[in-house]
């Protein structure tokens, strides 16, 4: 059985409860792939979880979490230790994690994506035997909230690296199971053709999933279903 298309979006701080009522409603209107072709989940700040749950949530099932994002790491200072660490005790409480790796521009300019990546996923292989509950996502920080996105190439390019990494240290099958997940300034006008990269799994969506064109990225997962 395929990767089953996953699209995440991060409302990180944003909205205000009449914003976040508004794309509730969009979302509940749309036209949305069926769950058989897409699993998606929203991630709205803790003051409107009450109303997401209520309005959106009908069956919410195993809540997940974000762990790893470049914010945190950079503003909060979190080392690729202490994530993988977080990512496991998140495991060990009954949540699901999306797991986020990524490189710098000037890592990339350096030539050093996939050292920066390996090291962040291994830090996060290191704590944890069981991959069921986890979601890679790779998020170079030079395309989030930039407006710049990686093209189709660099992000296939990335994920497939990712996942002969899995492959190498952790199982081929761990490698053929985990969905490896695209962030980055993802849009309704480039979701389609990174959806339909092989290794590309589905996104992770910051400013576009408090828009209608979410409903867009989310109907890319029929790309692979077509």
């Amino acid at each position: 059985m395929g990767r089953k298309f996953f699209v995440g979006g991060n409302w990180k701080c944003n909205g205000t409860v009449e914003q976040v009522e508004s794309i509730v409603n969009t979302l509940n209107a749309g036209q949305i792939a069926s769950t058989d072709v897409v699993e998606v989940v929203v991630s709205p700040p803790y003051v409107f979880l009450p109303t997401v749950k209520g309005k959106l949530l009908v069956n919410l099932g195993v809540p997940w979490v974000i762990l790893g994002h470049s914010e945190r790491r950079s503003l909060m200072g979190e080392s690729s230790e202490f994530v993988g660490e977080k990512v496991a005790y998140a495991l060990a409480q009954g949540l699901k994690v999306i797991a986020c790796v990524g490189e710098t521009l000037e890592q990339r300019e350096a030539g050093s994506t996939m050292a920066v990546v390996a090291e962040q996923t291994k830090a996060i292989a290191g704590k944890i035997k069981d991959w069921t509950n986890v979601v890679v996502a790779y998020e170079p920080v030079w395309a989030i909230g930039t407006g710049k996105v990686a093209t189709p190439a660099q992000a296939q390019e990335v994920h497939a690296n990712l996942r002969d990494w899995l492959k190498t240290n952790v199982s081929p099958e761990v490698a053929e199971s985990t969905r490896i997940i695209y962030g980055g300034s993802v849009t309704g006008a480039s979701c389609k053709e990174l959806a339909g990269q092989p290794d590309v799994d589905g996104f992770l969506v910051g400013g576009a999933s408090l828009k209608p064109e979410f409903i867009d990225i989310i109907n890319a997962a029929t790309v692979k279903s077509a």
